[in-house]
């Protein structure tokens, strides 16, 4: 897969968008000491449960694959 421009920044927006849907939805409180993949798995698996983005397949799921998933989801926001 081609690697998207300024994946890193579209990440940290993500987590941030992923973070604030989820407080707003009233489904999680994140904590200061979860770690990053912490928060990119449960955003992840939030925005599939909500049915806002496709699951990758269960062979397919890995740490950069979701990362990818929700860098592409935060890319379309506004």
């Amino acid at each position: 897969m081609k690697k998207l421009k300024n994946e890193k920044e579209l990440v940290r927006k993500a987590i941030e968008e992923g973070m604030k849907y989820g407080v707003e939805r009233g489904v999680v409180e994140f904590e200061p000491t979860d770690s990053a993949s912490e928060r990119i798995e449960y955003i992840y698996r939030l925005l599939v449960h909500d049915k806002i983005i496709q699951p990758l397949p269960p062979e397919q799921v890995s740490q950069l694959a979701m990362k990818r998933r929700i860098a592409i989801w935060a890319s379309k926001l506004k």
